[in-house]
């Protein structure tokens, strides 16, 4: 069993149509996945379920006006969700399945 057995085989996804919209959501994935503090943000949450952006400040060591670029765009593209607690905003991961993505690409960067 390779490191992604939860992704399917490149035999199996060739015997399979895939569809140009597919070929561009994935492609539009791994674009917002594309860049170290994004991926660092995703690693916080996937360990934590639910932070702070004060919290990711310090985990990720950006400040606030970036980090919150940041956490915008993943937003946008459907990545992270996010949930007002007070004067705080909490954000985590939207879909569960990119976690497994990104432990994919780190174990490939071995």
């Amino acid at each position: 069993m390779n490191a992604c057995s939860c992704i399917y085989s490149m035999k199996e996804i060739m015997e399979v149509e895939v569809s140009k919209e597919k070929l561009e959501r994935a492609a539009y994935v791994l674009k917002a996945l594309s860049h170290e503090t994004r991926l660092c943000v995703l690693i916080h949450l996937a360990e934590n379920k639910e932070k702070s952006v004060s919290d990711l400040m310090k985990e990720v060591g950006c400040e606030q006006s970036l980090l919150s670029h940041h956490l915008t765009d993943l937003r946008a593209k459907g990545i992270l969700k996010s949930r007002r607690e007070g004067q705080r905003n909490l954000y985590s991961i939207n879909n569960e399945q990119v976690i497994p993505l990104i432990e994919c690409l780190l174990n490939y960067c071995k």
